[in-house]
């Protein structure tokens, strides 16, 4: 029962990070910045100052939609970052930019994670299966569901490891926009602000796979 209070808990933190970080993204967004920059400006300033020429910048579907993708070299912005000139997508696009900079001098939890995402997309894809069959046979074959387990901690781990990758990203990107001038320095909080935000969604994520994994564990040595 302990961990379904649990549950409840982080599925309410994190509902409540998720309207508070739309609420930041909206109130940023209206904050213009000094010079006019678009987010897609900000990106490719922040990349041509950190000697990157091999990254595309492209604009994606979606709202908080933005990410790195290190197999194609492109920095996917999306509409509401892409096209727009306010605090609120330069922070998000320098962060993303913070990603490729951290790809180029290879920064290495990134390249944990990345090592991580074949194991992590094979593990997702049969977890749920293997942790069924495990709960259903455990009495039969106690080594599945044990198994199952050691697949979703690989996940786990792969969500710890993203914490670093996301907050080094994020300092990056603030240095980024305060150094050059991109920002005013009255404005450097607001950026900071934004990007914390969306740093809690991945605590909370980790935060959710730990409990989740420490929940699996506890059947498992209950059935012992």
């Amino acid at each position: 029962m302990n961990y379904w209070v649990i549950f409840i808990i982080l599925m309410v933190i994190s509902m409540i990070i998720q309207v508070v970080l739309k609420s930041k993204f909206n109130k940023y967004s209206k904050v213009a910045l000094p010079g006019g920059l678009t987010g897609a400006d900000v990106a490719a300033r922040m990349l041509a100052g950190a000697g990157i020429n091999d990254v595309t910048i492209r604009p994606t579907n979606g709202t908080l939609t933005d990410f790195y993708d290190p197999r194609s070299k492109t920095v996917n912005l999306s509409e509401g970052v892409y096209a727009s000139n306010s605090i609120a997508a330069a922070a998000i696009a320098a962060h993303e930019c913070g990603h490729a900079i951290q790809h180029k001098v290879g920064y290495g939890p990134l390249r944990m994670r990345s090592a991580l995402v074949p194991v992590v997309t094979f593990a997702n894809n049969i977890v749920m299966w293997v942790l069924l069959l495990g709960i259903l046979l455990i009495e039969v074959f106690p080594g599945l569901f044990w198994a199952g387990i050691a697949l979703f901690a690989m996940t786990t781990l792969f969500s710890f490891i993203t914490l670093p990758v996301e907050i080094n990203a994020s300092k990056r990107a603030v240095k980024f926009l305060t150094d050059t001038g991109v920002i005013y320095e009255s404005q450097r909080s607001m950026a900071v602000d934004a990007l914390k935000w969306a740093a809690y969604t991945y605590v909370i994520a980790a935060l959710s796979s730990l409990a989740t994994l420490l929940y699996y564990i506890s059947i498992g040595n209950s059935r012992r």
